[in-house]
Order: C-alpha cells, then sequence, then structure tokens
C-alpha cells in the first residue's frame, strides 16, 4: 500500500478538475499547488504533510478574510466565490480538534501556572499546531482567564 502525501492528493484532484472542465476548483487547486511550490522554495526542500496543512491553512484564512470583507461592501457575488474556495479548502485539512479537549488543555495550563494570554497561548499552540485554529484558541483562553462573576 502506497501512502500518497497530501501535495500529490491536491495535484490529482486538480487534474480530475481539469477532466471534468471545472474551472473553479481547476484554478483553486492550481493556486493552491502554486503556494505550495512557493513555500518549498522559501524552505528549500520538499514539504512535508504538516508543512502543507500549514500552506492550506494560510491560504484559507485569506478566503475568509476576503468573503468577510466583500460581504461588508455589499459584493455578495464576489463573497459567496470566496466562500465556496473556503468550503473547498477545509476538505484538504484534518479534522479539527473539538473545543471540549481544546479547553481542557487550556485550563491545564493556567493550572500549571501560565496567567496571562501569552503565556497560555505560548503553552497550548504547539500542541495543537496545525490542528486547531489560533483564533479559537484565543477566544478559549480569554473566557476562561476572565475573571468569574
Amino acid at each position: 500500500m502506497t501512502i500518497v502525501s497530501l501535495a500529490e492528493q491536491i495535484r490529482a484532484a486538480m487534474n480530475a478538475a481539469r477532466k471534468d472542465r471545472d474551472k473553479a476548483r481547476t484554478l483553486l487547486t492550481s493556486t493552491l499547488l502554486s503556494e505550495i511550490a512557493n513555500r518549498q522554495i522559501e524552505l528549500g526542500h520538499d514539504l512535508t504533510d504538516p508543512e502543507v496543512v500549514e500552506v492550506v491553512r494560510r491560504a484559507l484564512k485569506k478566503r475568509r478574510e476576503a468573503a468577510e470583507q466583500a460581504r461588508a461592501v455589499g459584493r455578495t457575488t464576489h463573497a459567496d466565490a470566496e466562500a465556496f474556495e473556503a468550503a473547498e479548502l477545509e476538505k484538504w485539512l484534518p479534522p479539527s480538534v473539538p473545543d471540549e479537549e481544546l479547553r481542557a488543555a487550556v485550563r491545564a495550563a493556567i493550572a500549571a501556572g501560565a496567567k496571562d494570554l501569552g503565556a497560555v497561548m505560548g503553552k497550548v499552540m504547539p500542541q495543537f499546531k496545525g490542528r486547531a485554529e489560533g483564533k479559537v484558541l484565543n477566544e478559549i483562553a480569554r473566557e476562561e482567564l476572565a475573571p468569574k462573576a
């Protein structure tokens, strides 16, 4: 049994989209492969799957931000296109960690002596790198650090 890398899976998806004459998916996957190649040149070695996941996360973040901005100025067609691309990119990411597991890790970091947001994030982020969004972790950490009334 051969293990296929994530980059190879994306390349196969691009070829399938080309065969299906799906312009949107072809453009998205070829753009993603270009970003992967650029990162590979930057680092000077073939990317591992976790490094490819990081490239996909960056691309996803760009699409989500673009969709938000387009909606804010009333460009719903553009926002919908960006949202479609974001949904397609999410398919390439590993399943995200449940919020309960993130909350437990944040509580453990606080119990271990992390008193401020930076310290908590510094302890928790490496545990979930590539599997959880920093924004979600940040929100959970803020909730847990907030004084209880």
